[in-house]
């Protein structure tokens, strides 16, 4: 068959597009056509539910992003890029679901994770895979994957991304969370440590919390041992005070009684052997110095040796991040790190130190939101594009796209033809300016700018309207919040489209029918 020959005219497929397709019955959409109208356009009525069927939901501890929370997610994000930029990490994705041998081995048989929290499963090639609990055995298992090591140390590397952890749902916690982290993989020095906890205190601060760090060092793994003996006998001393977790957990992973939350546990804690003191040498001047440098970083910080973190691949420094105010309670915590000398090895790579940190984004969120901070992100698009007629609705296209490659963000609603509701959108979704396009400006090759918050408008060049934006758009905007009107906008409370008073006319377009083409069609 010859395609090139069966290729119709646009003017061919018009014709046949606005031809009624007349079914048995004489309905055009088939059927009979009894005495309803069909109006060109028309959105057809929603279908009932069928009987029986029940709302499918969510899964218990999973929830939407949904735009108005997405809009702060987004926001942290940026600001995470702007640090990472600022401090050399380049970004990484790792697969969201890993070899359950990868959590094994780093994460720790005896943890929470493993035991409890692990969304693990066989797949069908017979291999027994998990969602990850956690992003930094991913990252270091890249690392070694890719041989990284033989890049210029060290290498550093940041993510944002979801994880999962079958868990008890409560308030700033969920079986998916998402995690900003930073790694730090081939350098020992602890300013890497100081560094890694300034990045996360300064995002913190930027994101408008006040930002506090609990810190610790459990030293390296001989002289964590050394400590957790004296632990243990001094826990099976005081054997009946404390609550069975705990019991279990002396048995398991004794460093771990002290995370315990319970209230009757808490003057057996308070007792307790500090870690600080089985320190060997090596460890305490690399934690005197992160100290030092955080310090010199202005960077608030208090001592809480019975701070652990629940990760078995932990070394030397600990730390947590709290919004100031804030109890110690876990859900309270906005994120950790510290670091990780010999997860590396653990992969079956060689011995690489290593330091990281990770912000719960899901936290970071209900913060911000429970100190109004959410209000304060601007989140309004610079421009609303209007337009009027179906001339105008075509130009529309591709104004929208000219408007984003030269970098001004652009809302509309094409499928609208009101001027009063598209005005009425713009100024519910807080854009600086409306552009505004009618048949007039299309034979004129002209388009009218509005800045929403002074009411001042005016005519520019089609062509130029891209530049002028940016100029008008360099220029700080008058303070209004997001959806609140303008300071003068009397002249568009109307009542209806044929009314619209804007201090200036446009006409609808009316369609025109097109001329006969003479002769073979161009297209």
């Amino acid at each position: 068959m010859d395609y090139k020959n069966n290729f119709m005219s646009k003017k061919a497929i018009k014709k046949i597009v606005k031809k009624p397709m007349t079914a048995k019955g004489g309905s055009a959409m088939g059927g009979k056509a009894k005495d309803e109208k069909q109006t060109a356009g028309a959105a057809p009525a929603a279908a009932a539910p069928k009987k029986g069927m029940t709302e499918i939901q969510t899964l218990r501890g999973f929830k939407d992003i949904l735009p108005a929370e997405y809009m702060i997610v987004q926001h942290a994000e940026e600001l995470a890029r702007s640090f990472a930029r600022a401090h050399g990490f380049d970004r990484i994705e790792t697969p969201i679901l890993e070899p359950t041998a990868l959590f094994l081995r780093t994460v720790g048989k005896q943890t929470d994770i493993m035991e409890k929290e692990l969304y693990s499963f066989i797949d069908k090639g017979e291999e027994n895979v998990s969602l990850r609990p956690e992003m930094t055995a991913s990252v270091a298992r890249a690392y070694v994957n890719h041989g990284m090591l033989n890049q210029p140390q060290p290498v550093k590397l940041w993510y944002h991304g979801p994880n999962f952890r079958y868990d008890r749902p409560q308030a700033g916690r969920f079986r998916e969370h998402h995690q900003i982290g930073f790694e730090v993989l081939g350098e020992q020095h602890p300013i890497v440590d100081a560094e890694l906890i300034t990045i996360g205190y300064n995002l913190i601060k930027a994101l408008g919390l006040e930002a506090t760090v609990q810190i610790n060092s459990i030293g390296t793994k001989e002289s964590r041992q050394n400590y957790i003996d004296k632990l243990v006998e001094y826990y099976r001393a005081n054997r009946s005070k404390i609550c069975e977790d705990d019991k279990r957990r002396l048995t398991k992973n004794p460093l771990r009684v002290l995370d315990c939350k319970m209230p009757e546990c808490q003057p057996v804690k308070e007792g307790a052997p500090q870690i600080l003191d089985s320190l060997d040498e090596e460890s305490k001047n690399h934690f005197m110095r992160v100290l030092e440098y955080l310090d010199e970083a202005g960077v608030t910080y208090a001592l809480n040796p019975f701070l652990v973190r629940g990760l078995d691949y932990y070394s030397r420094t600990v730390f947590e991040f709290y919004s100031a105010g804030d109890d110690e309670a876990a859900q309270s915590s906005l994120g950790g790190g510290g670091r990780y000398d010999a997860l590396v090895e653990m992969i079956g790579g060689r011995p690489t130190p290593a330091a990281g940190l990770g912000l719960g984004v899901e936290r970071l969120v209900a913060r911000m939101r429970a100190k109004g901070l959410d209000k304060e992100i601007d989140g309004r698009p610079d421009v609303f594009v209007a337009q009027l007629g179906e001339a105008a609705r075509k130009k529309t296209l591709g104004l929208v796209e000219e408007l984003r490659r030269a970098g001004v963000s652009a809302s509309s609603n094409m499928a609208k033809d009101g001027l009063k509701q598209q005005l009425e959108m713009a100024n519910k979704g807080g854009a600086r300016f409306t552009i505004i396009l009618g048949q007039k400006e299309i034979l004129d090759g002209t388009i009218i700018i509005r800045d929403m918050d002074s009411g001042i408008q005016e005519i520019c060049d089609f062509k130029k309207v891209a530049n002028e934006l940016k100029r008008k758009l360099s220029v700080p905007a008058l303070a209004r919040p997001t959806g609140m009107p303008p300071t003068n906008r009397e002249d568009v409370s109307i009542a209806g489209d044929e009314d619209v008073d804007i201090g200036f006319k446009i006409e609808e377009e009316e369609e025109k029918p097109e001329p006969e083409a003479k002769g073979k069609d161009e297209e």
